[in-house]
């Protein structure tokens, strides 16, 4: 755990870093809140001008804690779009049943991957193929894909 800071432009608790900057675009300030152990911020907005209208306003306690809700969620969200854009499912009615078919993308900045599987109505695994990481799963592609029993898919 990191050392408690308050200090009119940096705080430092609770696993976030705020540190107010100033804004390269403007005459304003700003805030990079970055959690613990990372080197870049995860969330960078805009900070609120003091009395002088020149100088920032000082960090405190209820903006720290509202800093870092603030950071904590967006960070929650982004991870949650990520997680969805890297695994999707969709069922598909085949051959009288459901079937479930998932594609899991592995971002690997050298290699990246995909896998393309089929699941039945009890979970039991029905087809496993490779695909492109580019692939794209939509209703049509996975009962594309069942109505051809499931072959690999070919590249496009």
């Amino acid at each position: 755990m990191t050392e408690r800071i308050t200090e009119p432009r940096l705080w430092q608790d609770n696993g976030w870093t705020a540190r107010v900057i100033k804004n390269e675009d403007d005459d304003g300030w700003a805030v990079a809140m970055t959690p613990d152990g990372q080197a870049e911020p995860a969330l960078v907005g805009p900070w609120t001008m003091g009395r002088d209208k020149k100088n920032p306003k000082p960090l405190d306690t209820a903006a720290f804690n509202t800093l870092v809700k603030t950071a904590h969620e967006f960070v929650r969200r982004h991870e949650q779009q990520l997680h969805a854009a890297l695994h999707q499912q969709i069922e598909i009615a085949h051959q009288g049943g459901r079937v479930t078919v998932s594609l899991d993308i592995e971002p690997d900045e050298e290699n990246p991957s995909a896998m393309l599987r089929a699941t039945d109505a009890a979970g039991d695994l029905l087809a496993e193929v490779r695909v492109p990481p580019s692939f794209k799963l939509t209703r049509a592609s996975a009962s594309a894909w069942a109505a051809g029993g499931f072959t690999p898919v070919r590249s496009r």
